[in-house]
């Protein structure tokens, strides 16, 4: 493919050989290549600064252990993810929810599964009342058999956006708009509300502390990627950024 990283050609056995580990990326050949090139750059910096023992994973963490420097999570840090954060922390909390779905096939395009589904809200905004019965007609789901209930759901049982918007309603409360997942185009209800109990600080400071630190860790080895990208010859291809499963 002819790509050098300061004047180190990256073949295309090496690509080859990297390619199984990124088969369920959106590109995998992009994120093969762009992994080789980080990695090159990384064993590059090792070199520079003679850390030659071990094989090159081992050096790769030698490296940035000693280049990047990661802050540690403080308790004021922790409390105050705690408080904006506490949905995370509470136990027990569910909701009783119903939903029409309108799936995108072939036959029944996005617009026109919207202008239906929008159709449809509007009619139970104004008569709430037929909620079953229209989810009998229209949903594509199963649940349309049973008035499109889905029962008691606890975060971490759904889809996130769809978990954002039912644990966001009030009892009783009909979403004003159309919820889009990957099903497709929802119109959905919560019936009743079951609270739950925040888990105390003390319980969970050490679980966030540790969230924070890996988040931490992750942004001070983007950013130093994005510098040894940013210093070093590259030909062959555009390296917008320095993502990779090497900062996961």
């Amino acid at each position: 493919m002819g790509i050098s990283v300061n004047g180190v050609e990256i073949d295309d056995v090496a690509i080859e050989r990297e390619l199984p580990h990124h088969r369920e990326a959106g590109n995998p050949l992009k994120e093969a290549v762009h992994e080789l090139v980080l990695r090159t750059l990384l064993l590059q910096q090792a070199d520079a600064l003679d850390m030659r023992g071990g094989d090159d994973d081992a050096r790769i963490e030698a490296l940035l252990a000693l280049q990047v420097k990661v802050p540690k999570a403080d308790e004021a840090a922790c409390m105050t993810w705690y408080r904006n954060n506490a949905q995370r922390y509470t136990s027990g909390e569910m909701v009783e929810a119903r939903h029409i779905l309108f799936q995108v096939t072939p036959g029944a395009p996005l617009e026109l599964l919207r202008a239906t589904g929008e159709a449809v809200l509007e009619e139970l905004q104004a008569h709430p009342e037929r909620f079953a019965e229209l989810a009998g007609q229209y949903s594509n789901c199963s649940s349309g058999k049973v008035g499109g209930s889905l029962g008691q759901l606890s975060r971490g049982q759904s889809v996130p956006e769809f978990e954002e918007l039912v644990f966001r309603l009030g009892e009783g409360e009909l979403a004003g708009r159309l919820l889009e997942t990957r099903f497709g185009l929802h119109i959905v209800q919560v019936l009743r509300r079951v609270a739950g109990r925040l888990l105390p600080f003390d319980a969970v400071k050490s679980e966030i502390a540790a969230y924070l630190d890996r988040q931490s860790s992750q942004r001070a080895t983007h950013q130093y990627l994005h510098i040894l990208v940013g210093q070093a010859q590259i030909e062959g291809l555009s390296m917008e950024g320095a993502d990779s499963p090497l900062v996961q």
